[in-house]
């Protein structure tokens, strides 16, 4: 069973209990990095939003069903507290427990039901090239998504094209897409930039990142940019974990150069993945 198959069976086996991201990466096997990375590739969702969305699924069900005690309810969807339930309840539906058990259905409720694997995401990957990647100075726009609101990032790269060959040191015209600053909550700030020489007269206005020398392994993504989920998806969930690579915890980036034509979206795009 791949990470996110392992990850999905423990939380929906004990989504009751207190579970967190690094006990969920344990039982799958890999870093809570590389679990990050692979359950957003898999779900489009964090592994904690996925955690708190079922378990309040769960919780709306049995209250609009008429569970007299709330406490109870909220004891068996893993919160401690009756406040603390009630609080994160009506952020997420927009009702209160009261509410909903009061109006006996759910027809107004958007519940999320337990994920299955697709592994109709899966595809043949072209063996990938190992590469001591030396240090890279990026300077472009920044953005911070989760794999719930990452539907932004074409529109970011709409607004970067403007700046390609304008920003001060640009080192030629291969651009990149840099995923670094990851947190334990699922968000990752994504850049769309430049190689420079040096950050001393980038504007303000720009995100700038310092890529460390690194070892990676290296992989062609072919075809239209629209399909790339389908080769992440591989990438993290099938060739990673079977190769035995340990992802390490920093910036990974798409590379797109002359072998790319932006305004079709067609090409090759490398992706390069840190390794330890």
């Amino acid at each position: 069973m791949d990470p996110v198959g392992k990850a999905l069976w423990l939380i929906e086996s004990r989504f009751a209990q207190a579970i967190s991201l690094s006990a969920v990466a344990d039982a799958s096997g890999v870093s809570r990095f590389h679990l990050s990375r692979a359950f957003g590739a898999a779900t489009g969702r964090t592994v904690m939003g996925y955690l708190r969305s079922r378990r309040l699924a769960v919780a709306a069900r049995a209250l609009s069903g008429g569970a007299l005690d709330i406490l109870t309810v909220a004891l068996e969807a893993g919160y401690g507290s009756h406040e603390a339930f009630s609080r994160a309840f009506r952020n997420h539906f927009g009702l209160t427990p009261e509410q909903v058990r009061a109006q006996g259905h759910l027809e107004n409720l958007e519940l999320l039901e337990p994920i299955r694997m697709d592994h109709n995401l899966l595809v043949e990957l072209e063996a990938p090239r190992m590469e001591d990647g030396q240090a890279l100075l990026i300077a472009g726009l920044g953005g911070r998504y989760t794999f719930e609101t990452n539907e932004g990032i074409p529109a970011q790269w709409q607004r970067f094209g403007p700046f390609i060959g304008n920003i001060p040191g640009q080192v030629g015209w291969t651009t990149y897409g840099v995923c670094c600053n990851s947190d334990d909550a699922g968000s990752f700030e994504y850049i769309c930039g430049v190689k420079v020489s040096d950050f001393s007269d980038i504007s303000t206005e720009l995100s700038r990142i310092r890529i460390p020398a690194h070892r990676y392994v290296v992989f062609t993504h072919r075809g239209h940019i629209s399909t790339i989920r389908s080769t992440v998806y591989t990438i993290w969930n099938k060739y990673l974990p079977e190769a035995g690579l340990e992802v390490a915890d920093a910036p990974d980036f798409e590379r797109y150069d002359e072998r790319f034509d932006p305004e079709s979206g067609s090409g090759e795009v490398e992706i390069w993945i840190p390794i330890n």
